[in-house]
């Protein structure tokens, strides 16, 4: 065997090759350094237009690792390595890992959505999930809440996504209503005026929108009044109380007859009878 001649036939075969590992060397480093360049640069860029914080991060490493994945690729086509077998694997990995963690992954698109599209912040108060609480933090699987007696729930964001939320101070102002029936010996030029004066000075009560008040129904026992007091929504639950305790306070100096404990809209609709207690469930 003339080794010389094999040799000198294998001389450009080699050649051929260390020129593409060196080349394929270099793509490679290129590709980490665009890519952590490209990482970096759309993480800025999300931040700087005020973008949430943990997706700014995620769509930064996604990019990452997206160019990172396409230049692999690139390189093993550059040796003769077909790819197609390889996206064909890719391809079946993913869907056989959407199948295993769909749960997670819709809470995952869920965390996008609610990230992106911001129905609430944190610190708002919502009814989200069917809990009523201050929305504590907004990750990307699930969305913290803590109620108002201190209970904390972890709520997963397909949950909160497909049901309806209630952001109770998203807007400025929000209406406080406090109702109450009324004997049927009091007078209502009387009633009215008492409710007009405690709604004329509620607590934090907006002077653009005011107050109002409106004789509901009639009852058994006598009417059933309501004092309607707009005020800013972070102090509705102080806007309440204040409020009512001024409304007695109110009836008691001008004699209202009061057959019935006062009452807010919410017992009324559970089934609170007017003149008694509330219906046991």
């Amino acid at each position: 065997m003339n080794w010389n001649a094999v040799i000198d036939s294998m001389i450009p075969t080699l050649a051929m090759f260390a020129l593409r590992t060196v080349g394929a060397m270099a793509g490679l480093w290129l590709a980490f350094r665009v890519a952590s360049l490209v990482q970096d640069r759309l993480t800025r860029v999300l931040r700087a237009r005020s973008f949430d914080a943990t997706l700014s991060v995620f769509f930064g490493n996604l990019s990452r690792w997206a160019i990172l994945v396409a230049s692999v690729l690139a390189v093993l086509s550059v040796f003769g390595i077909e790819t197609t077998s390889f996206a064909a694997i890719i391809g079946a990995a993913g869907l056989a890992i959407g199948l295993a963690f769909q749960g997670t992954l819709s809470n995952f698109s869920a965390g996008v959505m609610l990230l992106t599209f911001r129905p609430f912040k944190v610190g708002d108060l919502v009814v989200a999930g069917g809990i009523h609480g201050f929305v504590i933090e907004i990750g990307l699987f699930s969305t913290a809440v803590d109620t108002k007696d201190g209970r904390r729930f972890i709520l997963p964001n397909a949950q909160v996504a497909n049901a309806i939320i209630e952001n109770q101070t998203i807007n400025p102002l929000r209406r406080a209503e406090i109702v109450v029936v009324v004997g049927s010996t009091a007078n209502e030029a009387t009633v009215r005026k008492a409710l007009e004066e405690v709604g004329a000075r509620a607590y934090l009560r907006d002077p653009g929108k005011g107050h109002d008040v409106q004789i509901r129904r009639m009852t058994v026992d006598g009417s059933e009044w309501a004092v309607r007091v707009w005020a800013p929504s972070v102090q509705y639950d102080h806007v309440m109380e204040r409020t009512t305790a001024d409304v007695m306070r109110t009836f008691a100096a001008a004699g209202i007859p009061t057959p019935t404990p006062f009452l807010v809209l919410s017992d009324v609709t559970a089934g609170a009878a007017p003149g008694g207690p509330a219906k046991p469930a």
